[in-house]
């Protein structure tokens, strides 16, 4: 069944880890994936363009529909394959609301995060300042706390909405396993801790954990003052 589909990741690319997680979960293993690099540029080959015009990862296909952004993949997959693997679209509405919320805010968490650890990648030397990296790394901080409370409010041992691993799992957590992969402390942020050692042996999250991740496990300090 997955044998018609091809994804182009890079390693530790939260948008890809999304997709490869949903194709976990719905049982879609065996589809054709390479793995590209980012440091050489292989996103701009035409490989890659010829399935994703922006020249960008994950370049998703499946038959001849290509499906490039990663949440409209994952909401994809689920459309497709609603009734094999997980179910990650809940039914009751107010776990199905919150959900669609939290999937929807991650991608404002997303940015905030990429804004403090990217920032010597994404802004030109001339272009740096001290203050502008201040103000990302406060506004992150507060995300960070918001995100806190949120998993306050659900309870130890909680989904993001709820007791059901959903889409907001699906989509999120590739975020949190980066921010503690960059050296977030899970004791100053206790419950997001939590939700990361909730998650991570989960046999989707395992399977496509980012390989670069499993050669080198120290990961960076970059976060360790946040």
């Amino acid at each position: 069944m997955a044998e018609n589909m091809t994804l182009l990741w890079g390693s530790g690319s939260p948008p890809c880890w999304r997709v490869m997680i949903a194709l976990e979960e719905k049982n879609l293993q065996g589809y054709n994936n390479k793995l590209l690099s980012f440091e050489k540029m292989e996103h701009k080959s035409q490989e890659v363009l010829d399935i994703n015009a922006r020249g960008q990862l994950p370049s998703f296909k499946h038959g001849d529909n290509n499906v490039n952004e990663s949440y409209a993949a994952c909401f994809y997959l689920e459309s497709q394959f609603k009734s094999q693997g997980t179910k990650l679209i809940p039914d009751g509405a107010a776990e199905q609301a919150l959900m669609y919320q939290r999937m929807f805010e991650g991608l404002t968490f997303y940015e905030k995060l990429n804004a403090v650890i990217y920032y010597t990648w994404f802004v030109p030397e001339e272009e740096r300042h001290d203050s502008a990296l201040k103000r990302n790394k406060e506004a992150l901080t507060a995300e960070l706390q918001l995100w806190e409370g949120y998993l306050q409010k659900l309870g130890s041992a909680s989904n993001l909405a709820g007791p059901s691993f959903s889409l907001a799992d699906v989509t999120v957590f590739p975020t949190v396993a980066t921010l503690f992969r960059f050296g977030l402390s899970a004791e100053r942020y206790a419950k997001l801790g939590e939700y990361h050692a909730l998650l991570k042996d989960r046999p989707s999250i395992k399977a496509s954990w980012p390989p670069h991740w499993l050669e080198n496990p120290k990961g960076q300090d970059t976060l360790k003052d946040i």
